[in-house]
Parts: C-alpha cells; structure tokens; sequence
C-alpha cells in the first residue's frame, strides 16, 4: 500500500514539474516575440495568447501583465499612425488585463508602471482636456512605480521618455531626456530580474535614443 502511495505522490510531482515546464516554456518563446513584433496585428495576436495562457494559468500574474504590455505597446504604435480615436479601447482593453494581474500581485512596480502607461494612452487622446485627469493619475503611478522599486530601469526609461517628448516651454527638453536615458541604461545594466520570465524589456529602447542623441 505504501508503495502504491509512494508511486502515486511521485507522479503527481512529475505532472506538477512537467506542467510548470511547459508554462515556462510557452511564455519564453511568447515573451521573446515582444521583440519582434511591429504592427497592430502583431501585437494584438500576442495580447490574445497571453490572455489564454492567463487563462489556464490561474493565480499567475505574469501571463496577464504581458496581456496588458501588448495591448499598451499596441497603442503606442496606433500614436505613432496618428490614430488617436482608437487609444480609448485600446488602453480599456490594457485596464482590463492590468487589473487581473494585480489582483495576484500586489504593491509591484512592474504593475504600476503599466497602469501609468494605460493613463498616458488615455491622456494623448486629447491632452487639453485630459491632463487635468488622466495625466495626474499617470504622474501618480509613476510616482508609486518608483516608490516600490527605485532600482526598476523601466521607470527610469518612461520618466526619460516623458521629459524627452514634453517641450521645453512645460519642463522637458531632448538634453534632459537623453541624460534621463543613460540613468535607465546605467540601471538596466546593473539590474536583474527576479526569474526569467520577470519583466526586462526597454533596455534596446534606452540604447536607441542614446545612439540618436550621439548622431546629433
């Protein structure tokens, strides 16, 4: 009998162990096409797979956080297209996601971080009107980003972005920007994430405006 048990506990390790394999596996490979992606299409496909990996995988936050991140970096390409009228279902869609995560994960910067980039998209929608709210609720996050995590590049990369995009005439500037970047290139290089399915993007991003700033 006691064998029989022995048996039965051991393959039920060898199920969790394999389950757990194949989870880290899938969200390698999905995680690694954040990189590549380009379009709307693109990143809306990968928006999708992370929400059914969310789905069987209940309890982990990370498949939702990467849901929401795709939806975001979805909407970061729809500004760049000027398509600024499809920013609000966009960054709803993003909320949504970002609101399974954190109902798993709690005081993480990694989350607020997302959350203040949700808040962007819906400010660039019509900044006169939306600062006043949107644009405070995002400044607030970032804020709290930090706070629970001072060393997270990632914040260090958005507060760059963010002074390197405002105008001079409202306290940014591209020199203020490009010495905010060498902060987040200086932290992404002494940072490591907690596994290797943690968030660890932005660090090519960092290097591109950098490398600009040197062509000047």
């Amino acid at each position: 009998m006691k064998k029989y048990i022995l048996t039965a506990a051991l393959s039920c390790v060898s199920l969790i162990t394999f389950a757990q394999a194949s989870y880290d596996k899938i969200m390698t490979e999905k995680i690694a096409k954040l990189e590549t992606c380009k379009t709307i299409e693109e990143f809306q496909t990968l928006a999708n797979d992370f929400q059914r990996i969310g789905d069987k995988e209940k309890g982990k936050w990370l498949p939702n956080y990467y849901a929401a991140f795709s939806s975001i970096q979805k909407g970061r390409v729809l500004m760049r297209e000027g398509k600024m009228d499809d920013l609000d279902e966009v960054a709803d869609q993003a909320q949504k996601f970002i609101d399974m995560a954190g109902s798993t994960e709690t005081n993480n910067s990694e989350i607020h971080l997302l959350q203040k980039m949700i808040y962007s998209l819906k400010m660039m929608v019509n900044p006169q009107e939306r600062y006043m709210t949107f644009g405070m609720q995002a400044a607030g996050e970032l804020k709290k980003a930090e706070s629970l995590d001072a060393s997270n590049p990632r914040v260090a990369l958005i507060k760059a972005e963010d002074v390197y995009f405002t105008p001079e005439q409202y306290g940014g500037s591209k020199a203020k920007g490009l010495e905010l970047f060498k902060v987040a290139l200086e932290k992404y290089n002494a940072y490591k994430p907690k596994t290797a399915l943690d968030p660890n993007w932005g660090k090519s991003e960092a290097e591109y405006f950098l490398s600009m700033g040197d062509k000047k």
